[in-house]
C-alpha cells in the first residue's frame, strides 16, 4: 500500500508528525510518499524521511493524508485532482470541517484505514471557464468560487444567468458560488445556509449586498451559472478555494459541476451533524 502525505510546513509540530508516520508506516510495511515541499522542509530541519518524493501531480497512491487545517486539505485536494485518491484530514488547525480527525486520534484513524474500517464521502466540485481563455493552474474548487471587488472602495455589479435566464444583477462587494462542502466556509460567514454534503446543490451568496432584500439562493448543481462583472476599476478578483487571480471585467465566467469528485475518508459512526455539534456547538442549549 502507498500513502501520500501532505502537510503545512508552517505548523510547528509537522516534523513530529512526519517522524511518527515514518516509523508507523515502516512498522506496517506501508510505502510513504511525501510532497517535495514537505520533504525539503524536513531535510532542512535535520530529518531524513524514508519516503518517495512527490515532485509533481503525476503520482499515484492508495490514500492521501493531509496534516494541517482545512486550507491544507484544499491544497491536498488540488494536488490529487481527478485521481480519486481518498483523503484523510488530520486537524492541526482550528475548526477543521474537512480536516476533522483530531491529532490525538490520528494513529487510530490510520489503523482503521489499514483495517478497511471506514467509509467514503464523495464531494462535488465547481469547474470554472473564462470567456477569453484565461487559464487557471487548477480550475476547480471544492469549497467556493468567490468573485470580489478588486479595490477597497466601490461595489461591483454581477450580472447573473442561470441556465441562460437572467435572474439578478448583484450590487455587492462580491458573490460566492459554493458547494455543499463550502456551506460551512466563506458562505456561512456571509449568512449562507448550512447544507449537508450529500445535497446536489450549489449556493449563490452575495457578499455585503447593497440591497437588503437579496438573500442566498440554492440551485441544482447541474445548472450552468454565467457571471458578468462590471466595476469602476475595470477589473475584479476571482478566487478558487483561495487561489486568486485578477481578471479584466470583459472576462465572463461560466461555472458548472466538475466531472469528478473528491473522496473523503470518514471514521465509522461520524456524521456531518456530529461535526456541526463539535465545531459550531450547533443545537447546544446553554440556558442550563
Amino acid at each position: 500500500m502507498k500513502i501520500a502525505v501532505f502537510g503545512n510546513i508552517h505548523r510547528g509540530d509537522i516534523l513530529a508528525h512526519i517522524r511518527l508516520f515514518s516509523d508507523f508506516f515502516k512498522q506496517k510495511r506501508v510505502d510513504m510518499l511525501l510532497h517535495r515541499d514537505l520533504y525539503d522542509y524536513a531535510v532542512s530541519q535535520g530529518v531524513l524521511p524514508q519516503a518517495e518524493i512527490i515532485d509533481n501531480d503525476e503520482f499515484m497512491a492508495d490514500f492521501a493524508i493531509s496534516i494541517g487545517g482545512d486550507g491544507t486539505f484544499l491544497s491536498t485536494a488540488a494536488h490529487i485532482g481527478s485521481k480519486a485518491i481518498p483523503i484523510v484530514g488530520i486537524n492541526t488547525g482550528r475548526l477543521g470541517f474537512l480536516a476533522d480527525v483530531p491529532v490525538e486520534n490520528m494513529l487510530p484513524a490510520i489503523e482503521a484505514l489499514l483495517d478497511n474500517n471506514y467509509y467514503l464521502e464523495e464531494r462535488t466540485l465547481l469547474a470554472v471557464e473564462t470567456s477569453d481563455g484565461t487559464k487557471f493552474d487548477y480550475p476547480f474548487a471544492l469549497n467556493e468560487v468567490s468573485v470580489l471587488k478588486q479595490d477597497s472602495s466601490s461595489m461591483i455589479s454581477i450580472n447573473t444567468h442561470l441556465n441562460g435566464e437572467a435572474i439578478h444583477t448583484y450590487q455587492a462587494d462580491g458573490l460566492l458560488v459554493s458547494t455543499p462542502t463550502g456551506s460551512t466556509a466563506y458562505s456561512m460567514s456571509v449568512g449562507g445556509p448550512l447544507v449537508v454534503p450529500q445535497a446536489q446543490n450549489f449556493l449563490l451568496s452575495p457578499v455585503a449586498s447593497h440591497s437588503l432584500n437579496v438573500r442566498p439562493l440554492v440551485v441544482p448543481d447541474n445548472w450552468v451559472i454565467d457571471l458578468e462583472v462590471r466595476s469602476r476599476s475595470h477589473c475584479y478578483q476571482i478566487s478558487l478555494d483561495g487561489r486568486t487571480l485578477i481578471l479584466d471585467q470583459t472576462t465572463k465566467l461560466r461555472i458548472t459541476k466538475a466531472d469528478f469528485v473528491v473522496k473523503i475518508v470518514k471514521q465509522q459512526n461520524q456524521t456531518f451533524f456530529d461535526t456541526l455539534k463539535k465545531k459550531l456547538m450547533w443545537g447546544m442549549d446553554k440556558r442550563n
